[in-house]
């Protein structure tokens, strides 16, 4: 595979419980829909699919497999045009209770041209990251460049205002999450734009991703929370029955 540059590349992490990856065809849809709208060469589900399946397969047969793994699928151009599929799997630890997060001042831009795709341009993301980490917190929060509430760094965010659970619209430049998208199927949600100081008016937050899956937030600079709330709580319960029904929702 030729050299990957920023923003010449798209990316996609899964969870893989004992072998098999939770919601692949769901990761290689929106990295499809990605590469045609980024004009990055043409990706095709069905065959990266089971390359992907057959990796594993390899991977586990060989025992060399964590039960629980961090499955990252990289799409790139080669030097020829033609499009490159790079797999890697790492362990995947376990997600330590509620997280505490940061506000940045970074800004999302909801009108860049990788706006909404998991690309390889990634430094904003990793800036924002390590400046929320020097500050103790283990997540940034993002506004966009109207100040409206967006998304986490490497996640997705839901709150719950007068009993309401709400999350940031597509609109605002968030990634659409895989995690994000069924959370709103299983269990209701309003998309909305709001200034990012809603926050301070929440009475629940909490993260989605891919490896967090549902993750409760304990508090965002100054403001506390219920981790978990009822509203998160029925989230998570959901979540747990709903995602072991079906690797592939």
């Amino acid at each position: 595979m030729g050299a990957v540059h920023a923003g010449d590349g798209l990316f996609e992490t899964l969870k893989v419980v004992d072998g098999v990856p939770f919601a692949l065809t769901r990761h290689l849809t929106r990295m499809a829909a990605s590469a045609a709208e980024l004009a990055l060469p043409e990706v095709d589900v069905a065959h990266l699919r089971a390359t992907v399946l057959d990796r594993l397969a390899d991977l586990s047969e060989a025992g060399v497999l964590p039960d629980v793994a961090r499955l990252r699928l990289l799409w790139s151009s080669r030097v020829d045009g033609n499009g490159a599929l790079d797999v890697t799997t790492s362990g995947l630890p376990v997600a330590q209770g509620a997280a505490h997060v940061r506000t940045t001042s970074w800004r999302r831009n909801r009108e860049g041209a990788v706006r909404g795709h998991k690309s390889t341009d990634y430094v904003d993301n990793l800036v924002a990251l390590a400046e929320a980490v020097d500050q103790g917190a283990g997540e940034a929060i993002f506004a966009d460049t109207s100040g409206m509430l967006c998304e986490g760094s490497g996640t997705n965010i839901f709150y719950v205002v007068d009993g309401e659970l709400r999350t940031p619209a597509l609109s605002t430049g968030c990634l659409p999450g895989v995690t994000r998208g069924l959370v709103l199927e299983w269990c209701g949600g309003r998309e909305v734009e709001e200034p990012l100081d809603v926050l301070g008016r929440a009475s629940e937050v909490f993260l989605t991703s891919s490896t967090r899956e549902v993750q409760p937030v304990a508090s965002c600079d100054g403001w506390t929370y219920a981790a978990p709330g009822p509203v998160a709580g029925g989230v998570l319960e959901v979540w747990a029955r709903r995602s072991r029904e079906t690797p592939d929702p």
